[in-house]
């Protein structure tokens, strides 16, 4: 495989994506000097573990790094954290570095990731907490392994991986959701109220449909209400501590200020490649052409940043191969697993294998005919072939029990 031409290649964003790249660069043969850099004051450390086995104690932050963080050095990469990359000169292919550090760049990766969506009335309030970084993770953890009531807002993965890690630590649990069922965004109906019943038979009080944007200290507690209730409505949700889960937002602004073209990401072309010559996005803050229909998309899971980081790093020495994902992603909570390959939402038919009452079951995704996802509880053996089965692009409907219509 080539390599770029002569001259530093930098990747700004030290998380799964930019890691990965640093890591399959070196793989795939590529020699010339390798920045990665990384904002945050650890070497590169896996996430998911922040919202289950970190806060729960069970895992010390240790076991979460990527590599020995020696393994950078003896791979050659110039691993710089706690540093964050300021301004971005395109035409000179200049970074500037938050420690006064110019870095030329013949090749640039941006892999910088998300931040927490906010809820800007509860931001200044103490006892409230977000869950992006380890040290978010620590903080986290010391007011859950206090008790108490919790307040969690948002029904997404880490939403639901947290109530059920503080349901763990003996805290009681309130969740709630906008939409009318959890994880609406990447489940169907039928998947996301089983997920929704396994909380609620753990002593998670969840509630959905309702929105939260009244936020104040009250007596040495948090009291979070709608917009529409008044003082003392019964609407009204108290807790020792609130964690706002209501997704993420892309970390553009570096790409902005630079004049990248960004839309609810920095955008790509299939390759990986920016609108500025030499310049490269993956992983969570890239949007391009990913998949059928060469829509723009853009994905948050860590098994796209993963594979996304290392398919561009390839195509940064020269291999010139589309980025075609299959998107999958997992979740384990009370002990249970749930893993999801592809989007079961886009489906005409769903055929369901098990008992969701169980949370023991398959999902088949099928559209004109075809595979097109699967979702499995607690049958990774089922999952790993079905995976298999959508890489080989889907299989003809089998004549079993279907739910027609199901989005």
């Amino acid at each position: 495989m080539p390599e770029p031409e002569p001259g530093p290649v930098v990747v700004i964003g030290a998380g799964i994506a930019g890691a990965t790249a640093a890591l399959t660069l070196r793989a795939e043969g590529y020699e010339g000097e390798l920045v990665l850099v990384g904002d945050e004051p650890e070497p590169p450390y896996r996430r998911p573990p922040l919202s289950k086995e970190v806060l729960s104690g069970a895992q010390p932050p240790s076991r979460t790094l990527l590599r020995p963080v020696a393994s950078w050095a003896e791979r050659g990469i110039d691993l710089r954290t706690g540093v964050a990359a300021t301004s971005l000169d395109t035409d000179r292919r200049r970074v500037l570095l938050s420690d006064g550090t110019t870095l030329p760049y013949r090749r640039l990766l941006l892999a910088t990731g998300g931040r927490p969506g906010r809820l800007p009335a509860a931001d200044a309030l103490p006892g409230v907490h977000r869950l992006r970084s380890l040290d978010d993770a620590n903080a986290l953890r010391s007011a859950l392994t206090g008790g108490g009531r919790v307040l969690i807002i948002g029904a997404g993965l880490i939403g639901l991986e947290v109530a059920a890690t503080a349901r763990g630590l003996g805290c009681e649990v309130t969740v709630t959701e906008a939409d009318e069922r959890p994880l609406a965004r990447v489940l169907p109906a039928l998947v996301a109220d089983a997920v929704a019943a396994l909380h609620r038979s753990r002593g998670v009080e969840l509630l959905t449909g309702l929105r939260l944007d009244r936020f104040e200290r009250r007596d040495g507690r948090i009291a979070a209400a709608p917009r529409e209730s008044g003082p003392g409505s019964s609407s009204t949700l108290t807790a020792d501590t609130v964690v706002v889960a209501v997704g993420m937002t892309p970390e553009t602004a570096l790409a902005e200020r630079a004049g990248l073209k960004t839309d609810d990401g920095i955008l790509v072309d299939a390759f990986g490649e920016t609108s500025a010559p030499g310049v490269y996005a993956a992983g969570d803050v890239a949007r391009g052409p990913f998949g059928s229909g060469g829509a723009p998309r853009r994905f948050e899971h860590w098994a796209h940043a993963q594979e996304h980081g290392a398919a561009v790093a390839r195509n940064m020495l020269g291999a010139g191969v589309p980025y075609s994902p299959r998107p999958w992603f997992w979740t384990h909570q009370y002990g249970s697993s749930l893993q999801v390959a592809g989007d079961p939402r886009d489906a005409g038919t769903l055929t369901v294998d098990g008992d969701p009452e169980a949370f023991d079951f398959t999902v088949r995704a099928w559209r004109d005919g075809r595979l097109t996802a699967a979702v499995c509880a607690n049958r990774p053996a089922e999952f790993r072939a079905l995976r298999a089965e959508l890489e080989a692009d889907g299989m003809r409907v089998p004549s079993v029990a279907a739910v027609e219509g199901v989005t």
